[in-house]
């Protein structure tokens, strides 16, 4: 039994949400999001919820209910609250610029800059070693933001390179380091 898929999603006052057929659609002040939700799942809406309940229990029902539920109630947060992910760029010379509305320009360390485009949505900003993606959908932000990182991942020996804000990275010790014990 899924303890997060018996949790009812309360609705915000400015947050309309449509169920057609095996489609969920999500409309808010931040944008729509709608997602197709597998048939051995039921999403109805009373009043001002939404309660996600398999239809038929079976193993495999029970792992998609609770995930279902996550999903929808990610959609409700993200037209309501957004998402947003920061990096940061540690390393001499690396920079970070906003070439278009939806391309972010990385110089890091390579002979050519790397260009990664966003999608739809998805909006950039840079603020000396710090990018910020944020949009509505947190699969698209997260994915952009994986994207960016595997540019140019943090090196174990010196730090350089993108990581997530906060993310710690364990350094390893030099050869000569290590020949000194």
């Amino acid at each position: 039994m899924s303890r997060i898929g018996k949790k009812p999603i309360l609705i915000p006052e400015n947050v309309e949400v449509k169920i057609e057929g095996n489609k969920v659609i999500v409309k808010g002040p931040k944008g729509e999001l709608s997602r197709e939700i597998r048939p051995e799942i039921k999403v109805e809406v009373n009043e001002n919820k939404i309660l996600v309940s398999p239809q038929v229990e079976t193993k495999k029902t029970k792992a998609i209910w609770g995930l279902t539920r996550a999903l929808i109630a990610n959609m409700v947060k993200g037209v309501t609250e957004g998402f947003e992910k920061k990096l940061e760029i540690q390393g001499l010379g690396f920079k970070a610029n906003i070439e278009d509305a939806d391309t972010i320009l990385l110089s890091v360390g390579f002979t050519h800059p790397v260009r990664i485009k966003g999608s739809p949505g998805i909006k950039f900003s840079v603020e000396k070693n710090i990018i910020t993606v944020s949009g509505c959908d947190l699969e698209k932000v997260s994915q952009i933001a994986a994207k960016i990182r595997k540019a140019k991942p943090p090196e174990p020996y010196k730090g350089k390179g993108i990581r997530y804000l906060g993310e710690e990275v364990r350094k390893k010790m030099g050869k000569k380091a290590v020949a000194t014990k």
